[in-house]
């Protein structure tokens, strides 16, 4: 039967874009490509990590703090007496001092010959005596450990308990700058991780479409429903794709964690605890995170399927997405530098230029604790996602039905049925 006998089997813009990001989202979620594809960061992350932890190992088990006394045995012990008056206070800009027993049993023992004959694991070797010491090294050891070795020698030459005047202290929670410092520090991490994630996952539209176009099934779409429908479809389905991803990568990353959080705290430093808080508090700046990651997407992508409709072949693809991708390279700069620079012109460019606004947006997140700026911000973004859509889905279906239209009626009426059952179920 025609389409006028059954005007309810018509999709709406909205139906059409849901059917096509179901179609999309289930097919590319259960494909083998798809796993691998999540696959594919973790072996950079683990191969990273563990590489950086073996070198992390072999550095602290070759480099040697320790410096040598070979001074008389007395001697030796007012140095170590006068390490562990000042280890509490200086700790590790403080040398281990260690004596050498070889200068204690060879009665011509010589600390140049002795390190030039690489012998021990010493970083340099304190000989002489108090009243004139000499530190036996290498230029760079004797220039890292000569203040230390001095402060150290003057102690032990007083043979005093506590030869540094006491300081009273008084402590406050933080400041001003310490605060802006953090959240500074807080805002880089979050732009870097956004950007990486952005340029990581965006990807996938554009591999999407250059595939349907090939096989021809992007034009049957476009006779049958309205391209923007089919776009909008797109790039939600690999939107939603994406967050599978990240939900994936997320729940490895805190299985890891809490399988090894200990270790990695001592081999590296870091801690959740440590790290600073956002102006706004960690729930909301993680909230609007999700959704500046999700703006970032679909701006990106909407670019991407533009790309799509000006290109005929893989390789004109290629080509023209280099330009796009070289753009956001320069739009996440530029929103990195305007971190430091709140309500400056060059801050509020970033702000208002779609392709940035969810980077500057993140970092003000991150830095200030104004909440309606990202309501329109986000509105402002949701806009130039629909206007992007818009003009990419016009000129795609100029080019795609350029080859004539009227050919595409079957196949329109076609899937209108599949759509509408679809739709239906």
């Amino acid at each position: 039967m025609s389409d006028a006998a059954h005007p309810k089997s018509r999709l709406s813009r909205l139906q059409a874009a849901w059917v096509i990001a179901r179609r999309d989202f289930v097919a590319v979620l259960f494909s083998r490509s798809f796993f691998f594809f999540l696959l594919g960061p973790l072996f950079p992350v683990f191969v990273g990590a563990l590489a950086g932890g073996i070198g992390g190992q072999v550095q602290r088990d070759t480099l040697s703090l320790e410096v040598g006394l070979a001074m008389s045995a007395p001697e030796n012990a007012a140095m170590l007496a006068a390490q562990e008056r000042l280890r509490p206070r200086l700790g590790g800009n403080l040398p281990v001092l260690v004596e050498v027993p070889e200068a204690l049993t060879e009665p011509d023992f010589d600390a140049r010959s002795f390190l030039e004959q690489k012998r021990g694991n010493y970083a340099a070797i304190l000989a002489g005596s108090l009243a004139e010491p000499t530190l036996v090294g290498t230029s760079g050891e004797v220039l890292r450990w000569q203040g230390p070795v001095a402060l150290l020698v003057g102690d032990a030459r007083a043979a005093k308990p506590d030869p540094l005047p006491a300081i009273d202290t008084q402590l406050v929670e933080t400041s001003a700058a310490t605060v802006r410092n953090e959240r500074i520090r807080t805002a880089q991490a979050a732009q870097t991780m956004l950007f990486l994630l952005t340029m990581l996952l965006a990807g996938m539209v554009l591999s999407n479409l250059v595939e349907e176009k090939a096989n021809k099934i992007i034009e049957i779409l476009a006779a049958a429903i309205p391209m923007d429908s089919v776009f909008l479809g797109k790039l939600f389905a690999m939107l939603a794709v994406s967050l599978v991803g990240i939900g994936v990568w997320g729940t490895v990353g805190l299985g890891l964690w809490t399988l090894g959080g200990e270790a990695i705290t001592a081999s590296t430093g870091f801690s959740p605890e440590n790290l600073p808080e956002p102006a706004v508090g960690w729930p909301l700046f993680a909230l609007l995170g999700l959704l500046y990651f999700a703006m970032a997407y679909l701006l990106l992508g909407a670019l991407f399927l533009t790309i799509g409709a000006m290109a005929a072949t893989v390789r004109e693809v290629q080509t023209l997405s280099m330009p796009v991708t070289m753009m956001q390279l320069m739009v996440f700069f530029l929103a990195a530098f305007t971190i430091t620079q709140p309500g400056t012109p060059i801050e509020l460019f970033a702000v208002a230029f779609p392709l940035s606004s969810p980077f500057a947006m993140l970092a003000r997140a991150a830095m200030q604790e104004t909440l309606w700026v990202h309501t329109a911000a986000l509105a402002w973004q949701a806009l130039m996602v629909l206007l992007i859509v818009k003009g990419g889905s016009t000129l795609f279906r100029k080019r795609v039905m350029k080859s004539g239209g009227a050919g595409h009626a079957p196949g329109k009426r076609r899937l209108f049925g599949l759509l509408s059952a679809g739709a239906a179920r």
